[in-house]
């Protein structure tokens, strides 16, 4: 494992200076830090510098003078409104602004957050322009890699691995969990955060947890060990996906993700009996 994801939103800083003094102490020669800008609406009328600010903010609590690959945070809809961006807010204003800061050598790449609504996404996608997309994909929600039974109780995101791989962009899978929901226990350890509002799957995360526990199948017909194990290959399984994000408490959960990832993509029978379980979702309330 050498990827590690970080933003100036996560504690207010803190997961930077955490991540920055353990990097300062073992000087690993391939880690690969990926940090984000949120921008808020009072910066939108100088994106350029605040973009700057908040990458020259995070390589100093980061102790670096250059990150693997700097992201946009910001959700993206078709026309801009708070902290929504435009799609031409993001070609016009952000892209410029990310590339001077890539021709200053302070990031290696440039990469999106792809939430927002998803035509907004594909017309960024397929505009060529970043390398690398943080895309939504999970058992409760596979629609960036096909299509959904109708009146799916989730955000449709439209194949959106199609237009990746057509733009040669990458992908890094998030809410691969679903910010823990498909572990299947609503108990979280101490350290770990709150629950988080869902993001392109139910309107609740209990509604996420309900639906989570309707995949116990797969572990009674013996094609998973835990449900984390399950959501965590089901993300690795698709050509598309580069790398996943999981996030974990404790040293444990840590090891179980590294185990889940070392067996490899779920077989195809494991696939099917998924994609069999998530139409009983049609029709159901967001």
């Amino acid at each position: 494992m050498n990827y590690f994801d970080t933003a100036a939103q996560y504690g207010n800083g803190a997961s930077e200076t955490n991540l920055g003094r353990v990097l300062a102490k073992l000087k690993p020669a391939n880690a690969l830090v990926g940090t984000k800008v949120g921008l808020r609406p009072t910066e939108l009328g100088g994106i350029g510098d605040a973009v700057s600010r908040a990458l020259e903010a995070s390589l100093r609590r980061l102790g670096l003078e250059q990150v693997g690959i700097f992201y946009l945070h910001n959700p993206i809809g078709l026309e801009g409104a708070g902290e929504v961006l435009g799609v031409h807010q993001v070609l016009d204003e952000v892209v410029p602004a990310f590339d001077k800061l890539r021709r200053q050598g302070k990031t290696r790449f440039l990469g999106l957050t792809a939430i927002g609504d998803t035509e907004a996404l594909r017309q960024v996608i397929d505009a060529r322009l970043f390398d690398g997309a943080q895309v939504v994909y999970n058992m409760l929600n596979p629609s960036a890699a096909r299509d959904l039974p109708a009146h799916f109780p989730a955000q449709d995101y439209g194949r959106l691995f199609d237009h990746t791989q057509a733009a040669g962009v990458g992908v890094v899978g998030i809410r691969v969990l679903a910010g823990g929901a498909l572990s299947g226990v609503a108990e979280r350890h101490p350290v770990a955060s709150p629950a988080p509002e869902p993001i392109g799957s139910a309107a609740s995360y209990e509604g996420d947890l309900s639906r989570a526990r309707r995949f116990l199948p797969l572990l009674q017909e013996g094609y998973a060990g835990s449900l984390t194990e399950a959501a965590t290959r089901f993300a690795i399984s698709h050509p598309a996906m580069g790398t996943v994000l999981v996030g974990m408490a404790t040293l444990e959960q840590f090891e179980q993700a590294l185990e889940a990832v070392r067996k490899g993509p779920l077989p195809q029978a494991a696939l099917e009996r998924i994609a069999w379980l998530q139409q009983g979702f049609a029709g159901e309330t967001r």
